[in-house]
């Protein structure tokens, strides 16, 4: 495979710009947090960073691709590149239900080997995927080695969730902000990967800018399920009954779950479940936003304001471990109230 670099990153010119600079003007800092949606090049951008870091012979802003460097890292063989991620504690424990990254893990997969001599004498990088589900212990122990690390290290976070993040952590890094992609720039890498124009265009306009989210959900059948979820709020909205919205809701979380389950046959259940529920919650969230967007009736956006509370409501009571099937109940009762009313208004 090629090397990754700069020229391979789109959408994020502001961020890659900052970290093109810093590099030219040797101010690279050794601790770094990519702070952004999921899916909009955080981990394409920290490889592309990896790659020039690590290169022998980097002519300016990009790597040769020729040193031995380059042609281990693109063989994905470089013994100083380190990715840390969750499912790494199965490498000792198969059967471990890999939910965070436990300050064991990080000890083992970073504290140490960052004491260690560069195998290529080049230097050192760790990426750390998820960094949000570093537990606060492992969110301590690091604090060393991002304040003195040993050698030429860099260590980067990459989270969608920075503020989980302990303010000792943030305060030793460099927060580099990636936002999400417009939807045409999703849409067109989708099509150019062999999906339907139909598709595209749905699953970009679902996915809040992020093309590796909008590949997951066409996957895992989340576009064929939004657009059915979407008939049901538009027939609620307008003052049409939905029964079985409970039902629904129910049944497309459970398809969704036994999908991933399927994939991930050692992960937490009631974890897949309330994420599942959250991809379906944010997917109503997303369609009554646009809505009121394009709305100018006064009626019609007071019933989206109150669905999208519905919604937030449903959203946090999903944070605080509330029973599921308690909030698709509370969550289909507030919206048939809603399809009541627009129905006396008509």
């Amino acid at each position: 495979m090629p090397v990754t670099t700069w020229n391979d990153i789109q959408g994020q010119d502001h961020a890659v710009g900052w970290l093109r600079r810093a590099w030219k003007a040797d101010r690279l800092p050794h601790g770094l947090i990519f702070a952004g949606p999921g899916g909009v090049g955080k981990g394409m951008a920290a490889n592309a960073l990896a790659t020039l870091f690590l290169c022998e012979r980097p002519d300016g802003e990009l790597p040769c691709a020729v040193c031995p460097a380059c042609r281990a890292l693109a063989a994905a063989s470089h013994p100083d590149l380190h990715l840390i991620y969750r499912q790494l504690v199965r490498l000792e424990h198969e059967d471990r239900k890999a939910s965070e990254l436990s300050i064991n893990l990080i000890r083992d997969y970073l504290i140490e080997p960052a004491s260690r001599k560069a195998g290529l004498n080049r230097g050192k990088v760790f990426i750390v995927e998820e960094a949000e589900l570093m537990n606060a212990a492992a969110q301590n122990a690091l604090l060393k080695v991002l304040e003195e690390p040993a050698g030429r290290t860099l260590i980067i976070l990459l989270t969608d969730q920075p503020d989980a993040l302990l303010p000792t952590v943030r305060s030793r890094c460099q927060i580099v902000r990636f936002v999400p992609l417009p939807a045409e720039l999703v849409q067109s890498q989708l099509t150019r990967r062999g999906i339907s124009p139909a598709d595209a265009a749905d699953a970009a306009a679902l996915s809040g800018g992020s093309p590796g989210l909008a590949i997951a959900w066409l996957q895992d059948g989340v576009v064929t399920g939004a657009r059915e979820l979407r008939e049901r709020l538009e027939r609620l909205i307008s003052g049409k009954p939905v029964e079985d919205l409970p039902e629904w809701f129910r049944a497309a979380t459970d398809a969704l779950v036994t999908l991933r389950m399927e994939r991930d046959k050692l992960a937490s259940k009631e974890q897949t479940t309330r994420g599942a529920v959250l991809t379906y919650l944010t997917i109503a969230g997303r369609f009554l936003s646009q809505w009121m967007a394009a709305s100018e009736d006064s009626a019609l956006l007071e019933r989206l304001c109150a669905a999208a509370e519905a919604i937030g409501r449903a959203a946090a009571m999903l944070e605080s471990n509330v029973n599921v099937s308690l909030i698709f109940q509370e969550l289909a009762v507030t919206l048939e109230e809603l399809a009541a009313s627009a129905a006396g208004q008509r």
